[in-house]
């Protein structure tokens, strides 16, 4: 599954109080869409995912229910280990050409599932792996992508979904010795992970 180039730069991004959002909240409810996706409980990942599309992409009911179902089919599609890439690629498309429409921001929704799904792989592949810097590289690429940020402005936030990731292999590999404990410090990395993106879109913008 090829991904998204290194060296990538999004296309350049004007962004106004149109397209804003609430750092700390689209944190939470990736939590949650996290622990929902584990659990197997898809209509609470359906849920979060339609409020992420909301809150964070602006993309209005029953549009944003639309999407998070795109989202969730394949995510579900990606789950089993004898998954089906071709339909969680496709499905991945559908949710960010919605995506696309509502938030302002300029990508290509093929690009973007590319990487959405290759970050999945990669995550798979590297739990419990003592090396994530494929991993950060993934998430840089997908950032870059989606916000039209530049690639090397996009890795700060890699490195902190990055170490999200971890934790959350941990506790769901049955190694966490304090599964509450990693939850929250797995939420705090995703606070400061998408307060570093914010920033980086304003900067971008000025």
């Amino acid at each position: 599954m090829p991904g998204v180039p290194r060296g990538h730069r999004g296309p350049a991004l004007d962004v106004n109080e149109k397209f804003s959002f609430d750092p700390d909240r689209v944190a939470a409810l990736e939590t949650e869409a996290w622990r929902a996706y584990y659990d197997r409980e898809w209509l609470k990942l359906l849920y979060c995912t339609e409020r992420g599309c909301a809150e964070q992409f602006h993309i209005p009911f029953p549009t944003s229910l639309e999407a998070a179902y795109w989202a969730t089919r394949g995510a579900i599609a990606f789950k089993p280990l004898d998954n089906d890439v071709p339909t969680a690629l496709g499905a991945c498309e559908r949710y960010y050409e919605l995506v696309r429409r509502y938030s302002g921001l300029q990508f290509d929704p093929a690009s973007a599932a590319q990487a959405e799904v290759r970050y999945w792989e990669v995550h798979r592949r590297l739990s419990g792996a003592p090396d994530h810097r494929e991993l950060v590289d993934t998430f840089a690429d997908l950032h870059a992508v989606t916000f039209g940020i530049a690639r090397e402005r996009a890795v700060e936030s890699a490195e902190l979904r990055t170490r999200a990731a971890i934790l959350v292999d941990g506790i769901t590999g049955r190694v966490s010795n304090d599964v509450d404990g990693d939850w929250m410090r797995l939420a705090a990395e995703l606070r400061s992970c998408y307060r570093s993106l914010l920033a980086e879109l304003r900067s971008n913008s000025s």
